[in-house]
């Protein structure tokens, strides 16, 4: 054979060789589905034989909704519209939802010994026919046959009509009554000072509305309409008394100008026309709020991938993910919710829930000066956005809908706006090295799961997560990031924050949120332990003439509603524990400990009229026995009614026994935030939060987390490259993953041997 031929000969073998390598990793991907690289980029659901559709707490769907509003809209005794748009005197819906059964019947159904409660939605009408607010329960569905009043089942009394949020109809009101009639009085001064008129301004509005039960009365504080208005302050404010259901009744109260007050938009203009008045000339400034990228965008960052598919499922609302499962829904008032968590099959907690979310602000001036917002009064759920692939949440989390229905006329559907995804912490759950004597290393990956929503309103945008962790742990974080609201640089200002821009101050504030935790630690009879550590002094045994301070382990049990109300303002004792009668195998009371994590700022003194409706804030934990119609710590109403709120959370603090009872834990946690130039344009998620966690304190036996899938052992006898007990050694042969090292050790070797 000559050279020619044995070089062909050669080609044609490597050639076929390539060939039949590259088919065999195409074909190791095709028979790879669900490997992150070889799957769809859009996250699936998926199913797990879970209970799906049969979840009593799966949000209601599309039609489940169309079917609540057309059996509503049938009712004549109730003369209701469905427009988005009605005035206050018309009979409007304005919301509907999941009406949760009783825990009860709940819990028996979820253990086998009870019928399915009856699936309900919850409809809120603003009555203006009677200036009533009124909520229904309406049911059963898919077709509803019956409804009834629950309003004063569920606050007592009927909420003033006064305290309903502020519907689409009043803002546009705003819109036409103040910019397009009012300011009309003052245009000249508006195009000398800022350049333009109305329609080139945006507001921003002050809450509450007023000083007392039964007004609507509101600062709107007006910005100029560029990128990040909330960042451009123009010292122009008018304060509206917008209480009646005619306009033309509305009255401007006071005015506010480069920090001096009038009487009213004439007296500003009289003044400032005899010279009476200190003038100011701005522009607004179109880079200082917009978030578009400065620098070109290169590459992307790291991304997270499941090189053996997903280790979750999701079927309806039920998610199981290794020990875990739990149901999860969205309430279009409070937020974000899970129900009956469960650790290993058993039920942990009942409901974990956002309640509130809160802020109060300081500054000098008209709106800012009198703000206390909450954020359930703007329907916090319901602001639940879409999130962004790759940013909000990973790019290959799995995405969830939701379906609301809110002021509107017919369900929203809002992709995405939940996601779910595993993820990898930077440090381990747990490790060690042994290296003295024997060797031997033990650890595990920190992999938990995270759910996530983030609600938007005005200038902050809060994101939630619950991430769920192998050893049986539960954690619950909130970040704030968006905007800060600033007023615009007056005397005296400072006072109240630093100067982030020419003319803008950003105003310190208190960032709070509340949580309902109901936790049910082996069974539902429970009581509250709290443990802490006290130094004491000892008689050395074997040295009897010498005494020494020691740690001791000191243990309380808190017996009633009010000695477990644990404010913010006392010192705390560092573990508390919902805990059951039931001993793990080593005697001890079964529990769970409840760690908060708050850099909160001071609560609003008792003595403030609005602080009724923030009561929940002077508790860092509060015990109380659980109640069906104790089921939230604020409401929908509180926000406009902050005097007289409809559910005022210290109610529920009335010396009631706690002990082997049903508790609820309500957790309070937050930051002071002090705004700085480091805030613009936006405020970053980094140390800015608060949270809390669940943790196993002798729930069990030992840490569940050694049973895990992720532990890795390595020794020296055992090959590096070996996959038996260490499955990092083999990623680098999974078909659908990068271009990985090869896994190497080589730790034994610098450890002391004995």
């Amino acid at each position: 054979m000559n050279g020619t031929a044995k070089f062909l000969l050669g080609l044609l073998f490597f050639t076929s060789l390539m060939t039949n390598i590259i088919l065999i990793c195409m074909f190791a991907r095709k028979a790879a589905p669900g490997r992150n690289g070889c799957s769809p980029s859009k996250g699936e659901s998926r199913s797990g034989g879970h209970r799906g559709q049969d979840s009593v707490f799966a949000d209601l769907t599309a039609a489940e909704h169309d079917a609540v509003k057309r059996y509503v809209m049938a009712l004549a005794s109730l003369n209701i519209t469905d427009d988005p748009w009605a005035d206050p005197t018309e009979n409007s819906l304005f919301l509907i939802e999941l009406h949760l059964p009783r825990k009860e019947e709940t819990h028996r159904y979820l253990e086998g010994v009870g019928d399915k409660p009856p699936r309900e939605a919850i409809v809120v009408l603003f009555r203006g026919s009677q200036a009533r607010i009124e909520e229904y329960v309406v049911g059963p569905l898919p077709e509803p046959t019956y409804h009834r009043d629950v309003t004063v089942e569920k606050y007592g009394r009927y909420p003033p009509f006064s305290s309903r949020p502020i519907s689409n109809w009043e803002y546009d009101a705003f819109l036409h009554h103040v910019c397009q009639k009012e300011l009309s009085k003052v245009t000249a001064i508006l195009e000398e000072s800022f350049g333009g008129a109305a329609d080139k301004f945006y507001t921003i509005e002050s809450q509450p509305r007023g000083f007392s039960s039964g007004r609507r009365e509101t600062w709107l504080s007006f910005c100029f309409a560029q990128p990040g208005y909330f960042l451009q302050p123009m010292g122009f404010e008018i304060f509206l008394d917008h209480s009646d259901a005619n306009v033309s009744q509305w009255e401007i109260l006071k005015v506010l100008y480069n920090g001096q007050y009038f009487d009213s938009l004439e007296d500003l203009k009289e003044k400032y026309e005899q010279g009476h008045v200190k003038r100011v000339t701005l522009q607004g400034k179109k880079e200082l709020g917009t978030l578009m990228p400065r620098t070109k965008t290169e590459g992307v960052p790291p991304l997270e991938v499941d090189p053996r598919g997903r280790r979750y499922t999701l079927d309806d609302n039920r998610v199981q993910y290794l020990n875990w499962s739990f149901d999860f829904g969205l309430s279009l008032v409070h937020g974000f919710r899970v129900f009956d968590a469960r650790f290993a099959g058993q039920r942990v907690a009942y409901e974990v829930s956002v309640q509130e979310a809160a802020s109060v602000y300081g500054a000098s001036v008209g709106a800012a000066m009198l703000t206390k917002s909450l954020d359930t009064g703007f329907a916090m759920g319901s602001s639940a956005h879409e999130l962004v692939r790759g940013v909000d949440c990973p790019y290959l989390a799995t995405y969830v809908d939701t379906y609301q229905y809110v002021q509107t006329n017919s369900t929203r559907r809002v992709r995405n706006s939940i996601c779910i995804f595993e993820y990898s912490t930077e440090h381990p759950l747990r490790r060690h090295l042994t290296n003295y004597i024997s060797v031997g290393y033990g650890g595990q990956a920190n992999s938990m799961l995270v759910v996530r929503t983030i609600t938007d309103i005005g200038n902050y945008d809060y994101i939630w997560d619950f991430m769920f962790y192998q050893n049986g742990a539960m954690e619950v974080k909130v970040f704030a990031t968006g905007y800060i609201l600033t007023t615009y640089l007056t005397e005296g200002s400072l006072q109240y924050g630093h100067r982030v821009a020419a003319n803008a101050v950003g105003n310190i504030h208190t960032h709070f949120m509340s949580f309902k935790v109901d936790l049910d630690i082996a069974g539902t009879n429970n009581y509250f332990l709290t443990k802490d550590m006290a130094y004491h002094e000892v008689q050395i045994p074997w040295s009897p003439e010498r005494r020494v301070q020691v740690p001791k382990l000191v243990e309380k049990q808190l017996k009633t509603e009010n000695e477990a109300a644990l404010r913010f303002d006392q010192k705390i004792p560092r573990y508390l524990h919902i805990a059951s009668n039931k001993t793990n195998k080593w005697g001890h009371n079964r529990s769970y400990r409840i760690q908060v994590l708050s850099f909160n700022g001071d609560h609003l003194p008792e003595s403030v009229p609005e602080e009724a409706a923030v009561s929940w804030a002077r508790y860092k934990v509060a015990i109380t026995k659980h109640k069906d119609h104790e089921s939230t710590s604020s409401s929908l109403y509180n926000q406009n009614d902050m005097w007289s709120p409809a559910v005022n959370f210290s109610s529920y603090i009335n010396g009631e026994s706690i002990e082997n009872e049903d508790l609820v834990a309500w957790i309070s946690t937050g930051f002071l935030h002090i705004p700085h130039a480091e805030d613009i344009p936006n405020t970053v998620t980094a140390g800015n939060g608060g949270g809390f966690f669940l943790r196993p304190h002798n729930y069990f036996d030992e840490d569940p987390s050694i049973n895990s899938p992720d532990s890795v052992y390595l020794d020296p006898s055992i090959p590096s490259d070996s996959c038996e007990l260490n499955p990092n050694a083999c990623l680098q042969k999974e078909a659908c993953m990068p271009n990985l090292p090869a896994f190497t050790y080589n730790g034994f070797d610098e450890v002391i041997q004995i």
